[in-house]
């Protein structure tokens, strides 16, 4: 599911877990900030949205419909912003300070859930 209008992140973000039976951990997924979102504020403010209202460590972060070689900044600009996401949250004592916990978080959210989700 994607939205356009950052008004609706917190709605979106609570109403992807009405469709979660147990049957895939986030079975339904909020697309990534997509269109006017994307951008560092629309990116932030989804993740930050998915993390306070959903299941952050479930999301399979950053997609794209290209295969153009021009969209790969586009990914690593999505991870640099998680990881500050985390770092800050991390040095604000809101995240353990534990970086293979941290680590494998990010990994997930930028390699393993989709690989996982899509069965690749």
């Amino acid at each position: 599911m994607y939205n356009l209008n950052p008004a609706d992140n917190e709605i979106m973000a609570t109403m992807i877990g009405n469709f979660n039976d147990g049957s895939k951990a986030g079975k339904i997924q909020w697309g990534s900030a997509w269109w006017f979102l994307d951008q560092k504020d629309g990116m932030t403010k989804q993740i930050n949205a998915l993390s306070n209202m959903g299941l952050l460590s479930k999301f399979v972060g950053m997609l794209t419909d290209s295969r153009s070689f021009l969209s790969y900044p586009r990914h690593e600009y999505f991870r640099r912003l998680l990881c500050n996401i985390f770092g800050e949250e991390i040095e604000n004592g809101e995240l353990p300070d534990n970086i293979e916990w941290t680590g494998k978080v990010i990994q997930d959210i930028c390699y393993n859930n989709a690989k996982k989700y899509f069965n690749w």
